[in-house]
């Protein structure tokens, strides 16, 4: 079982800031911006390939759109970043969207 897993069902503590029937979102514990908050659908994926359902990336994607707006990110700007696959920076085999805000982000990344 991945550790994104394991925080959904409580194994493992987290801060969340925001949950629902179908996502849990927290904030990162080794962040790279003064916001960072990580979104994950509590059913499990590997990546962002594996989700098919268009319904479930409307319902994840939505579910960031609120928390920016809760946390009001969108007055200075954020950035969603989704990694995937080893050159994609991904390191939890679990889709993840980061939120990055409270800070300049530079172009490109990486």
């Amino acid at each position: 079982m991945c550790i994104f897993c394991k925080i959904i069902k409580g194994e493992i503590p987290a801060q969340i800031v925001f949950e629902d029937e179908y996502v849990v979102a927290f904030n990162d514990i080794v962040p790279q911006a003064p916001t960072h908050i990580l979104v994950i659908p509590k059913e499990h994926f590997n990546n962002a390939t594996e989700v098919v359902d268009s319904g479930l990336w409307s319902w994840f994607m939505d579910a960031a759109l609120q928390i920016v707006k809760k946390l009001e990110l969108d007055k200075q700007g954020y950035r969603f970043v989704i990694n995937t696959g080893e050159q994609g920076g991904q390191t939890v085999p679990h889709l993840h969207l980061h939120i990055l805000a409270g800070r300049n982000l530079g172009w490109p990344p990486g």
